[in-house]
């Protein structure tokens, strides 16, 4: 009778988190919500809603506003569930719900006790990159990497869980991933010394479903030697360890601080690895493994299918963790399931996502100098592998030597502003830095809790160039193309968005809501909001009305200078002096702005 209760028992569970799966597909479903980050699982930032179009954009106007009352930068975007909305902050991680039927009163507040000894372990301001909703919960991972689960309706704490230990440098920027009866969730901190993992906790109560880190032993990174593969090869035995000196990888990095995407049918879950530690890669002989890379694992258990590492053996903080776009589109003839990922690298690589074979890898801004190219050739030794230039290696030029010159800088061609797919037109709609660096390796040691870089850097314009320092881009992934560029003072820090109504939409630093044409990139509406944008374009509809939202409030590691107060141009790894100017343009506030058309 106990087992027949205990069957009965897990079959109704199993039930329940289909029905919840199947609630939370269906609401991604719906244009009118926006209930994670990304929009949809496939991370397209691709909305359906065409009332607003190329025709009328120019007529959009301010709705309303609501400040957030938290300065430094503010990342991500709003959620819309229903008839309310969810906002976040930075530091300390206030979340709102607003009545959108009711002026947008606010409903509830949560606002976390957290100590603040956490800011200054978090490596490049205060930033959170939002909530996520499944199952009537909001979830939060806080600065402190406390896990929280919200009652949606009230605000009441469901559940809470603690994912690190910020005393380690252990600490979160990231939003999180709900997947059927799970909560998929990273960790920061490949600047102190972490050892980078993706953990999977329950949604019922909490407790720990699967952690997989990013190196060391094969039971910890949760592979099988045979058949997890590496560009179609089985990675075999002790993978996560043979390519690092000793017990390096134990301080490894390789966190995962970006963005996820699943798809169901696979059943995969996606995301990519960050830097391996320290900066100075002559203290870290080998590719190490497996940092720098792109993972496939199953979203029930964890376990692998495939890993492709982009840049083995960094040299110059080329993080892995930018998100992964899920599309299906047409090659030689056949319809394919692609994965798309634009990395700090400075190359755009387009994946066969079943089964990680490499089909594109070309460089999505021009000033890219640092590799010669992708080897694309399976025969060779080198397939996959980029084609390092000596000049601009930090590590054949060796210590407290300075290489100059290098693009792009280590905040990447994209850092993690997350680009957008239109299914209407097949591009890629990318913000990007155009950002040039000095990189001086010095030698550093091991202290749990303190940095563990090992670089000073300075970063400026790419040369020879149109003097500013990013890029607005269209970008074609099966061919590898950019079809258009609109060029940007500053680095575009923004998350763009894609509708239907045939217009693209992205935040600049100085503040500025743009609207371009999907198809030619012509400018079609601009907006200068309270401070910089930071933050994702996001849409939904409120009274069968199409409102269009964003976050500003300058920050992130471009705008850490203005957010964090600093001045010395080699703070914020270099960020500092880069982006000085950018004080005479815009200044610090937290501020979401609501857009629709006239009445």
């Amino acid at each position: 009778m106990k087992r027949l209760l205990t069957a009965v028992g897990m079959l109704a569970l199993c039930a329940g988190n289909a029905m919840a799966d199947a609630e939370l597909q269906k609401m991604m479903d719906d244009p009118n919500q926006w209930v994670i980050q990304t929009g949809d699982y496939k991370n397209q930032r691709y909305s359906k809603l065409d009332q607003i179009t190329k025709d009328n954009v120019k007529d959009l106007q301010v709705a309303w506003t609501f400040s957030t009352g938290v300065l430094r930068g503010h990342e991500g975007s709003p959620l819309v569930i229903g008839d309310v909305m969810y906002v976040h902050t930075p530091f300390p991680n206030i979340v709102y719900a607003l009545d959108l039927k009711n002026d947008g009163k606010i409903l509830w507040k949560y606002e976390p006790k957290q100590d603040p000894n956490v800011i200054p372990v978090m490596c490049c301001d205060t930033v959170n990159r939002g909530l996520a909703y499944s199952d009537g919960k909001i979830y939060l991972h806080q600065a402190d990497t406390k896990l929280v689960a919200l009652d949606a309706k009230t605000g009441a704490e469901a559940w809470s869980v603690v994912n690190g230990d910020p005393s380690k440098g252990e600490t979160n920027t990231a939003t999180v991933m709900p997947v059927k009866d799970k909560v998929i969730v990273g960790i920061s901190g490949g600047e102190f010394g972490v050892r980078g993992s993706v953990t999977a906790y329950n949604t019922k109560d909490g407790s720990l479903a699967w952690r997989a880190y990013s190196m060391g032993p094969d039971s910890d990174i949760l592979v099988d030697p045979e058949k997890t593969t590496h560009l179609g090869k089985p990675v075999g035995k002790d993978s996560g360890t043979n390519t690092w000196e000793g017990d390096q990888w134990k301080i490894g990095g390789g966190t995962t601080w970006g963005w996820y995407s699943y798809d169901a049918e696979e059943n995969l879950i996606y995301y990519g690895t960050g830097n391996p530690s320290t900066w100075n890669p002559t203290q870290r002989p080998g590719d190490n493994r497996w940092s720098m890379t792109i993972m496939a694992r199953d979203a029930d258990t964890g376990v692998a299918k495939w890993f492709y590492q982009m840049t083995p053996h960094d040299e110059w903080d080329y993080d892995g963790i930018n998100e992964m776009i899920l599309t299906e589109q047409e090659i030689d003839g056949k319809t394919r399931k692609l994965l798309t990922h634009f990395d700090r690298n400075g190359f755009g690589y387009t994946l066969d996502r079943v089964s990680g074979e490499l089909l594109v890898a070309e460089k999505y801004d021009p000033a890219v100098n640092w590799a010669t190219e992708v080897v694309m050739d399976k025969a060779s030794d080198q397939y996959g592998r980029p084609q390092v230039v000596a000049e601009y290696s930090t590590e054949q030029n060796g210590e407290d030597t300075n290489s100059t010159g290098i693009c792009p800088a280590a905040l990447g061609s994209k850092d993690q502003q997350p680009a957008s797919y239109s299914p209407d037109t097949e591009l890629f709609y990318v913000p990007t830095n155009h950002v040039c660096m000095d990189y001086e390796p010095f030698r550093v040691s091991y202290t749990a809790g303190q940095p563990y870089v090992g670089a000073t850097l300075a970063m400026y314009p790419a040369p020879n160039s149109h003097g500013g320092m990013g890029n607005f881009i269209a970008w074609d992934g099966k061919k590898g193309e950019i079809k258009w560029s609109i060029p940007e003072q500053f680095s575009v820090w923004s998350g763009a968005l894609a509708t239907a109504g045939g217009v693209v939409f992205y935040g600049t630093l100085e503040g500025y809501l743009k609207a371009v044409d999907a198809k030619t990139g012509d400018e079609l509406y601009r907006f200068k909001t309270p401070s910089g944008i930071i933050g994702n374009v996001m849409t939904y509809t409120s009274d069968g009305k199409q409102y269009v939202a964003i976050l500003s409030g300058v920050g992130g590691w471009a705008g850490i200078g203005l957010a964090a107060g600093l001045t010395n141009p080699n703070d914020g790894l270099g960020a500092v002096g880069g982006y000085s100017a950018l004080s005479d343009y815009t200044a610090l506030g937290g501020q979401l702005t609501v857009f629709k058309l006239p009445n």
